[in-house]
């Protein structure tokens, strides 16, 4: 960093004197950390491309019962969505896990096998979030320091979450990929075990324990629906529900902004793949991990990618039929229902895995907002009235008798090149849903010459 270097020591902040942030060190008992190191890349021996791990389904139930004391076995419950969609639909709430992800089966199992040394030296780990959480809080709850990179996109409700639990907290990294490149460096320096989030063999195995719940909590089910970022958890539940009901149909689903796993499907083997930001951060792995693809691969019977308005109605969904807070990557299997890539679908048993909800409060009401434009009922437009007494009243009369709610209304003069007794209204408005946004258009078309309509004429 340029300039003088302070530590606020209420909220742990390293910062330069201009404010401007570049390393965060929550903890000041984070391993030794040089700004001007340079780092090399450093062998994870439990991810190693040469030589990737097929976990077994013994591995599976052996992460069943060393964990089931420390996990939410969480509920699976039908959908009130089941009607609309013409499926049994099932939602697995793995959000309601303590720290509000499925990734704390993998990381629980992952802590307790480590040996007693280990336990005493400590972890490491890179994490934009989820991974991060499950870590520092699990780790805390067993007495294992946690440390844990993050990049500097990670949320700050997060990096702040962790520290809570206890973790030593660096952020540092403009990626994840170049957040683990630092961890793993510090772990070799400090001797500190790497614990990769998505594909070291005891996470795949701990994720697999939800296929176990799944299969007993819905018999006779037909398909599992999973997000996909790096792997691990289609790879290690669908092991799980493919060795006990060989016949259910495992869907992978991805972010069409992140489609790693389909890169890899296509290449044969995991493959660097170009991200572009998405409301499905969590999913956002450039590369899938070796294990959990050589894993998933033969298991998986299809895969989709979704548009990022459909994930922005999948929460809204969420939000206002099921009372479910879910992040952008724990609905991107729903996203997909609501897209329509599933048709094969209609009149079976589905369970949809809702694998988190840690989604940025700052966020949300952007995310509601995006949910409700590309659901047709937050709609814009512009309207020439009369600029003579009662013109606008008129065009909010007619609005209302609609029963349509107006958020924004804005007009202007000096650009209008009409008739210079009109005046433009440019209005955001709220319907009940797409139908009752097209009434709308076709009452004002039928009162005014000129209705311009959509996000296009603002």
């Amino acid at each position: 960093m340029n300039g003088e270097t302070n530590f606020d020591a209420c909220n742990g902040v390293v910062a330069d004197s201009q404010d401007n942030l570049d390393v965060y060190v929550m903890d000041p008992k984070t391993p030794n950390e040089d700004e001007d190191e340079e780092y090399v890349e450093v062998h994870d021996e439990f991810c190693d491309p040469q030589n990737p791990q097929v976990i077994k389904f013994q591995d599976i139930s052996a992460a069943a019962y060393k964990i089931k004391g420390g996990i939410q076995k969480t509920p699976c419950t039908k959908s009130q969505m089941s009607n609309l969609f013409g499926m049994s639909l099932y939602f697995k709430k793995e959000f309601l896990q303590y720290t509000g992800s499925f990734k704390e089966r993998g990381a629980r199992y992952t802590l307790l096998l480590l040996s007693n040394e280990q336990k005493k030296k400590g972890v490491i780990a890179a994490s934009a979030g989820n991974h991060a959480l499950a870590l520092s809080f699990h780790g805390n709850d067993l007495g294992i320091p946690v440390t844990v990179v993050m990049p500097i996109v990670a949320p700050l409700m997060k990096v702040s979450a962790c520290r809570h639990y206890g973790a030593n907290v660096l952020v540092k990294g403009q990626d994840i990929a170049e957040s683990k490149v630092v961890a793993m460096n510090i772990g070799k320096k400090n001797d500190l075990l790497y614990i990769n989030g998505y594909d070291h063999p005891h996470i795949l195995a701990g994720q697999g324990t939800m296929g176990l719940e799944i299969v007993e909590q819905v018999p006779d089910l037909d398909a599992c629906i999973i997000p996909v970022g790096g792997g691990g958890l289609i790879a290690g539940t669908a092991l799980a529900i493919k060795s006990l009901h060989p016949n259910v149909q495992i869907i992978g689903v991805e972010s069409e902004k992140c489609a790693s796993f389909a890169a890899a499907l296509n290449a044969g083997k995991p493959v660097y793949t170009k991200i572009t930001s998405t409301l499905a951060d969590g999913l956002a792995v450039p590369e899938v991990g070796v294990n959990a693809f050589v894993t998933g691969k033969p298991l998986i019977d299809k895969m989709v990618q979704v548009k990022e308005e459909n994930i922005a109605i999948a929460i809204l969904r969420l939000i206002e039929l099921e009372k479910a807070v879910v992040e952008g990557a724990g609905a991107t299997g729903l996203a997909a229902i609501v897209e329509g890539l599933l048709p094969e679908l209609a009149g079976k048993k589905v369970v949809v895995a809702l694998c988190g909800g840690n989604i940025d409060t700052t966020a949300l009401g952007r995310v509601i907002e995006r949910g409700l434009a590309a659901d047709g009922r937050l709609v814009r437009f512009v309207v020439t009235v009369t600029d003579r007494p009662g013109g606008i009243a008129e065009l909010t009369r007619i609005i209302a008798d609609k029963g349509v709610s107006i958020k924004d209304i804005f007009h202007e003069r000096a650009w209008l090149k009409s008739d210079v007794f009109a005046v433009q209204v440019k209005c955001v408005v709220e319907t009940r849903d797409a139908d009752h946004t097209k009434e709308l258009e076709q009452l004002l078309r039928s009162h005014y010459s000129y209705v311009a309509w959509g996000p296009i004429y603002f």
